[in-house]
């Protein structure tokens, strides 16, 4: 409620220049005051409807979040969560390669053996097209080759497949000449077929 200003006195009798009454009007309460009060809440509503509304999106945008990292490909990736499995690939796709590229010049015939139990698939197809030339050169040059698994790693591991970053070193041994060593990097991808990884993919990096 405003609080009525004092008349102005008049400057030579000192009485007020305007009457009681005229000054009444302000005195009395402001018939207008509860509409004001509804013009001062209306602010204070639309704030809080903006809060309500920015609080549901920040609920609905967790929601959705949420739902993204329970949907990503990382939850699936057992490469971060099994340790034994992620052991047990690295093991056998290590053991797969090393016997695959290990060969001496009257011995390769046990290494197509094996590798038509390791690989399959595209590795498959790749190492047979290729074999032939290598028993040629083994049997030619007295070729021995050994292949070592220096180190490797599961980047990807789910119930049916892997793929994995290999590192290996091949040495090289010709009748009557020193040994050579040569490192290799290599992409590898696995399956799991009736509870044996198989190789059905390698790539050099």
């Amino acid at each position: 409620m405003r609080t009525p200003l004092p008349a102005p006195r008049h400057p030579a009798t000192g009485d007020d220049a305007a009457p009681a009454s005229a000054a009444a009007p302000d005195a009395s309460p402001t018939p207008h005051a509860p509409s004001g009060r509804r013009r001062t809440s209306r602010p204070r509503i639309a704030v809080a409807l903006v809060l309500v509304l920015a609080l549901l999106g920040c609920g609905a945008g967790l929601l959705v979040r949420g739902r993204q990292l329970t949907g990503a490909p990382a939850l699936h990736n057992r490469a971060l969560t099994d340790t034994e499995a992620t052991s047990r690939v690295v093991d056998e796709v290590g053991g797969a390669l090393a016997r695959v590229f290990s060969y001496g010049p009257g011995d390769t015939a046990t290494t197509r053996q094996a590798a038509r139990r390791l690989l399959a698939g595209r590795a498959a197809r790749q190492y047979e097209a290729l074999f032939g030339q290598v028993e040629q050169r083994a049997a030619q040059q007295r070729l021995t080759l050994t292949t070592h698994v220096v180190r490797a790693g599961v980047t990807r591991l789910d119930d049916r497949g892997a793929q994995l970053l290999v590192f290996l070193d091949q040495v090289a041994q010709r009748a009557g000449k020193p040994a050579t060593t040569v490192a290799a990097q290599l992409s590898v991808t696995a399956e799991l077929h009736e509870g044996r990884w198989r190789i059905v993919d390698i790539r050099s990096r």
